[in-house]
């Protein structure tokens, strides 16, 4: 099993979750193909909207990955990204960058928001993910 950061707009990662799936970097398939079944993906905002320069800067999301390959989706003519199904938890809250910020094991890991999918280790995940589960 491994764990994986996805960076997406708010907006975008809401429609993911309504939908039940996940799509990384403008659609391509290859980071789609490196999560397996069973793999976590936590999804990072840094903005509200793509086109907004609105901050968001929380984690939002948090799925892991279902059977099945990547596949193309029609969004609108001549824009067909790759998607693949995930099982989002419900019931989950944002977690702020900045609580995770000073960790030293997130030092690491911060220059990396910028390529929008990398893979985290289960401290790392762990932490983060047990910030996003609300107790019921």
């Amino acid at each position: 099993m491994n764990y994986w950061i996805g960076v997406a707009s708010k907006n975008h990662v809401e429609l993911g979750v309504a939908g039940g799936f996940c799509q990384l970097c403008h659609g391509k398939s290859a980071p789609l193909n490196r999560m397996k079944a069973g793999d976590w993906l936590i999804y990072y905002a840094p903005k509200q909207s793509l086109k907004s320069k609105e901050p968001c800067q929380e984690f939002i999301a948090l799925g892991q990955i279902l059977p099945g390959e990547a596949y193309p989706f029609e969004m609108a003519p001549g824009f067909t990204p790759d998607r693949k199904d995930i099982d989002f938890l419900k019931n989950i809250q944002s977690v702020p960058l900045k609580a995770v910020a000073e960790l030293p094991l997130w030092q690491e890991y911060r220059s990396r928001l910028r390529f929008g999918h990398f893979q985290i280790p289960e401290q790392l995940f762990s932490f983060i993910a047990s910030g996003m589960k609300k107790e019921v």
